[in-house]
């Protein structure tokens, strides 16, 4: 078969089903243009899930009349110096709009500041006409109709409508955190209106952050600013308390650019690992920013991958300062836990006793149930602890002699200054119930002893070199080459946490001593495992959360168990030893350790407000 050469339709429906994947490729790569065009204000609108159509506005700079053939051909971009690792636009490839041409039917309709009028270029399915004179704005108008109509098998790989409209809001949504300074609408017959006004100022990311994390995040938000050779982190990233079940929430962006890599999830997720069971995550916002020539954009033509000249330092930069941000930000109960407790006391909330209302034959209020006895009632006052069989659900102490009760509560008084605190009661064995100067804390004694117990075990096992265990028979394991060397050059730091290994001829690595703590182990798996961590990550976090997992079940078996009644100078002891230790607004499976409610929000509730 002969060689031909290929026709340029041809080319740029190739290059379109690398850089145009669905509706959503294309509202990026348009809104990429027009940031990168220095516009203030950008408008997409939508229609079809963005396959019957999508409409960017923006007024930015525009493109020359002369210049609008040259921009629906390939490898043509205003964006790049002679330097490929110098880039410093969002775009640089000269891809997107002849690719969106060659399988769209494309109008692009420009003007220059300093124009008399605007110039129109249609492209429709490859082949241009234009440009020719017409009237816009200063700005560019981009308009795509019927994607992929000329190449109708990629249609069956789209998804439903609802799915594509939500790809495309998602892309809107990831530019407007990277640019909070400029306006962003979504609109449309598939969606409801998105108007995110640019937002200037000291908050001003913040503000934009709100808007599409919700109005809750900065609450429960911890600012973060670090920096490490060169390469610098600035973050909004959640407390420990404050999770999503899932990690769309969770924004990443290079020098400006929204991207998704495995790399800095890996690094969020292990930041994290302590404080979120498996099945949670956290809501974070991470800007890293270095020298381009540090980082490679160009590893796919949608650009959404990045390759790190070092991607070590760039995971110790990441867990380190988020770890030392939650060390340092204290212990912090999320606003959800708080308000999800409130609306279960408000009318209609579950458990209420608005539950009677329907089978209550009044108007407007419950019927109250009737009358079970004095130990029955739910309308009972609480008990005085007077009386035979009164129960001492509010103080697990004996009521203390009149003359001593003064000096307690003057030193009652001082611990309601501290952030969680004076322990006022025990209630069901289990829930310790504290007053601050402004609000009610609810403590789960039980989870939040578990912390507290193996943050302390975490400190014992990483201050020194864990104890190890010597095998009768070193295990030798065969692995390729380049995970053998991989091992051996960590073998320093496996030492530390009690696995001796060693290089064994080529391929190979010989494990003579594995952690106590781990007791009999798969050594092959152990070991593989790790090789594939590290070749992955280039970190043996892998052995660490084993251990880790190790230390936290000891923990759960060591704490105060649920049931315990506990002293008042016991409980205190606990909630000082909580405010001291870093991460103990959860325990170690990710629950809340506490529950706090504002003394506003309580009167709130009984109308007083």
């Amino acid at each position: 078969m002969s060689i031909r050469q290929l026709s340029e339709t041809m080319i740029n429906q190739i290059a379109a089903g690398e850089v145009i994947e669905r509706p959503a490729s294309v509202v990026k790569e348009l809104i990429e243009n027009a940031l990168d065009a220095r516009a203030s204000r950008v408008e997409v609108v939508t229609a079809g899930g963005g396959l019957n159509l999508i409409r960017v506005i923006d007024d930015g700079g525009g493109i020359a009349e002369n210049e609008l053939p040259l921009a629906v051909s390939r490898h043509c971009t205003s964006k790049l110096s002679d330097d490929i690792h110098d880039i410093r636009s969002l775009g640089f490839r000269g891809e997107a709009l002849p690719s969106i041409g060659s399988v769209a039917r494309l109008t692009i309709r420009s003007r220059t500041a300093d124009a008399p009028h605007a110039a129109e270029i249609l492209v429709e399915g490859g082949r241009v006409e234009g440009p020719r004179p017409a009237a816009a704005n200063p700005g560019t108008l981009v308009e795509v109709r019927d994607l992929f109509f000329a190449t109708p098998a990629r249609l069956k790989f789209m998804k439903g409508e609802r799915a594509e409209t939500s790809a495309v809001t998602d892309v809107v949504r990831r530019m407007a955190v990277a640019f909070p300074q400029v306006r962003f609408t979504l609109s449309g017959t598939d969606r409801t209106r998105l108007d995110l006004p640019g937002e200037t100022g000291e908050n001003g990311a913040l503000n934009r952050l709100a808007k599409v994390l919700g109005a809750e995040f900065p609450k429960n938000a911890i600012a973060i600013d670090a920096e490490r050779e060169g390469v610098r982190l600035s973050a909004q990233v959640s407390t420990p308390a404050y999770t999503r079940a899932n990690s769309l929430q969770q924004y990443a962006f290079v020098n400006g650019r929204p991207v998704r890599d495995k790399q800095i999830s890996a690094a969020l997720r292990a930041a994290y690992a302590d404080v979120l069971p498996r099945d949670r995550f956290p809501v974070a916002a991470l800007f890293l920013t270095l020298d381009p020539a540090l980082v490679d954009v160009n590893v796919h033509p949608a650009k959404a991958d990045v390759r790190f000249r070092d991607p070590g330092l760039v995971r110790g930069l990441i867990i380190g300062a988020i770890r030392q941000a939650l060390s340092e930000a204290g212990i912090r109960p999320s606003s959800e836990g708080a308000a999800g407790m409130l609306s279960a006391f408000r009318p209609g909330g579950p458990g209420n006793a608005a539950s009677y209302q329907a089978a209550a034959p009044y108007a407007g209020r419950a019927a109250p149930p009737a009358y079970a006895g004095p130990e029955h009632s739910p309308y009972r006052p609480l008990s005085s602890g007077f009386g035979e069989g009164a129960q001492a659900t509010l103080d697990p102490v004996a009521a203390p002699a009149a003359d001593a009760r003064a000096g307690e509560i003057e030193a009652a008084a001082e611990l309601t200054r501290a952030p969680l605190g004076a322990a006022r009661a025990q209630v069901h064995e289990n829930y310790i119930v504290a007053q601050t100067d402004d609000s009610l804390v609810i403590v789960d004694q039980h989870a939040a002893h578990e912390r507290l117990v193996y943050e302390a075990l975490k400190r014992a096992l990483h201050s020194r070199p864990l104890p190890a265990q010597m095998l009768l028979l070193p295990e030798i394991v065969d692995l390729p080459e380049d995970d053998a060397e991989r091992l051996a050059s960590h073998a320093e730091t496996l030492k530390r946490f009690g696995l001796g290994l060693e290089r064994f001829g080529p391929g190979a690595v010989a494990v003579r001593e594995t952690p106590a703590m781990l007791g009999e182990t798969d050594v092959q798996s152990l070991v593989r495992d790790l090789a594939d961590e590290i070749a992955d990550t280039d970190s043996t976090d892998m052995l660490k959360e084993r251990i880790d997992h190790i230390a936290a079940t000891m923990a759960c078996h060591g704490s105060v168990r649920s049931g315990r009644r506990l002293r008042a100078e016991e409980m205190n002891a606990l909630l000082r030893q909580m405010e001291a230790t870093p991460g103990s607004g959860t325990c170690n499976h990710g629950r809340p350790t506490y529950i706090e409610l504002k003394l506003a929000d309580i009167e709130r509730l009984f109308g007083r407000r």
